[in-house]
């Protein structure tokens, strides 16, 4: 019987050896192939990813820049209305009273060319009056009624953004106020917006007709041209006409340029109530070499893993089929060691840790037989207790205080008849089984433990009758 089992048992471990060279080779030829596979689908999928990442990389940085504008013109609205509760709010008596109080403003809300304009026009700054109504276009009509925002030229060549706000009744000195505004100079947006030129990116301001705010290069368009006038010749006429619309309804979109071998792909986008456009470029030559330089990396990187992989591979099958051996020894070790942690567990009292009823069967059994054979003649006694007031503790004070009971019996039992076998044999029941040295002290120990159960009476602590 032992020889079959041995038999069965190299039958088996040939089974798994020629499993695990088959299956060895499987994933040698899948891994080949696969790798094979992802080459040519790599160039393949390379052009399309130029594209693809290209808009997707235009749109995020123009949507981000296009936005700090946004907040960059309503963090200055909420600092007005601030402003205009700051003049609301002071003694303001003469005009060096409001020049001081302008100046504040300006240092406290870091709003730098903050002003008045009152019915007449007039513009009040920190340091002078001037007449505004042919200046700013809000100022045509008698009364503002909403926040407004315009661009203006300033003194021929310094274009500003302008932004307004109604003062509703504001009044100083004795005098009526219809608006305060502040102006940002163009120049100053776009050094907010300045970011390194890495890779060929750039960007830049248009209004909706094309005229460039923003005064820089970006890529085939010339400093100060008209993006749409200078782009037409880069573009198919369907691609023209499509930009020309997107400005002209302030719509955001993407074109690609393009100049013998080199394209430039170019992303718009509208600034919110500015009437302005937020245009990106950057060369499709970077983009496309960046992502031709990664594919290749990523084929020979395939190459070589595959060769590492095969290289594992191998090493593993000779390895495992090596430790076929030590592995089934191991399970044999290991069987032994969940067979004795079974018998434990079988004998063991889950609650207390000490031996339990079917412990105490086979430990019975054994006693009977030494009896019987003449080895045990009259050294032998068998005490057995229970826990008192057990069940009127678990009614009491539930179940919990009940095992603790339990707990401290066992304890104390086990504290006492070190000398003895304890055996928890049914809920509040314990057995102890005393055998030589156990049976010589049985005396002293019953002495001692009945001392101890007068004053756990007392104490109102665990009693054993």
């Amino acid at each position: 019987m032992s020889g079959e089992k041995k038999n069965n048992n190299n039958n088996a471990n040939k089974q798994l050896v020629t499993i695990i060279i088959v299956g060895s080779i499987a994933v040698m030829l899948v891994l080949g192939l696969s790798t094979f596979w992802a080459s040519r689908k790599t160039v393949t999928m390379t052009d399309e990813a130029v594209s693809a990442v290209s808009s997707f990389y235009l749109e995020a940085m123009a949507n981000q820049r296009s936005q700090t504008i946004s907040n960059l013109i309503d963090y200055n609205f909420e600092h007005m209305e601030k402003a205009l509760y700051v003049l609301e709010t002071g003694d303001i008596r003469t005009q060096e009273d409001l020049r001081k109080r302008l100046g504040e403003i300006k240092t406290i809300l870091s709003l730098k060319r903050f002003a008045l304009v009152d019915e007449d026009n007039i513009v009040y700054t920190q340091y002078t009056t001037y007449s505004g109504g042919s200046r700013y276009e809000f100022l045509a009509s008698d009364k503002l009624e909403k926040r407004t925002i315009s661009t203006i030229n300033q003194y021929g060549s310094s274009k500003q953004l302008c932004l307004a706000i109604p003062t509703d009744g504001l009044t100083i000195m004795g005098k009526k106020f219809k608006a305060c505004f502040v102006q940002i100079d163009i120049s100053e947006i776009v050094d907010l917006l300045a970011f390194e030129e890495k890779g060929g990116a750039y960007y830049g301001l248009y209004v909706q007709n094309g005229g460039n705010l923003s005064e820089n290069d970006l890529g085939l368009i010339n400093k100060g041209d008209n993006i749409l006038h200078s782009s037409k010749e880069f573009l198919s006429q369907k691609d023209w006409d499509k930009l020309c619309s997107d400005f002209g309804k302030g719509e955001s979109g993407s074109v690609t340029l393009s100049s013998g071998k080199m394209k430039e792909e170019m992303y718009y986008v509208p600034v919110h109530d500015t009437g302005w456009m937020l245009v990106v470029f950057i060369k499709g030559s970077i983009i496309n070499d960046q992502i031709h330089g990664i594919s290749e990396t990523n084929r020979l990187t395939s190459r070589r893993l595959i060769i590492v992989t095969l290289f594992c591979v191998t090493l593993f099958t000779v390895i495992l089929i090596l430790q076929l051996h030590k592995i089934s020894k191991g399970q044999i070790e290991a069987e032994k060691e969940n067979s004795r942690m079974f018998f434990s567990m079988a004998n063991t009292d889950s609650l207390t840790g000490i031996r339990n009823k079917h412990a105490y069967s086979e430990y019975e059994s054994r006693i009977n037989k030494q009896i019987k054979d003449g080895i045990i003649k009259d050294s032998l006694a068998i005490l057995v207790c229970d826990v008192n007031g057990l069940k009127y503790v678990n009614d009491t004070k539930g179940h919990a205080a009940g095992d603790q009971l339990i707990k401290d019996a066992s304890s104390l039992i086990c504290g006492y008849f070190k000398h003895g076998a304890v055996f928890r044999v049914g809920g509040d029941e314990f057995t102890v089984v005393l055998n030589e040295n156990g049976f010589d002290t049985l005396l002293e120990t019953l002495e001692a433990i009945n001392k101890v159960m007068e004053e756990n009476i007392v104490n109102d602590k665990v009693v054993l009758p």
